[in-house]
């Protein structure tokens, strides 16, 4: 199940932005950040997916879930204006950014060809 993530687990667990400039992962699993919001249509979408997608990829890739009401400060680090907005974070190398529900496939496809390939 995707996890709800506040402003002080992201600090911990996938990146300090308030002590370090150069982006550096804190995660022993890579990880997918879906920023929502309640009353957001294609949100409500896409939840099912991040769920499925969760429970397929358990012990590889760790999901999360960014309420952009509540958290607002996370999501202004990120400068997120639309949402769905989907942070794929792998172990090595920089996040990349996606916005708007993708499908499942689409998804899929982000997942092994950027968190889990090898380096």
């Amino acid at each position: 199940m995707a996890t709800n993530m506040t402003k002080d687990m992201f600090i911990k667990d996938v990146f300090d932005y308030e002590n370090k400039k150069e982006w550096e992962f804190q995660g022993e699993l890579p990880c997918v950040i879906d920023f929502y919001a309640d009353w957001c249509g294609p949100c409500k979408m896409i939840a099912p997916v991040i769920e499925e997608l969760s429970k397929e990829y358990a012990g590889k890739v760790n999901f999360y879930k960014v309420n952009t009401e509540s958290e607002m400060e996370l999501s202004g680090v990120f400068g997120i204006q639309s949402i769905p907005s989907l942070l794929f974070v792998p172990k090595t190398g920089k996040p990349q950014m996606s916005a708007g529900a993708l499908p499942k496939d689409a998804l899929k496809k982000v997942i092994e060809q950027e968190l889990l390939a090898p380096v």
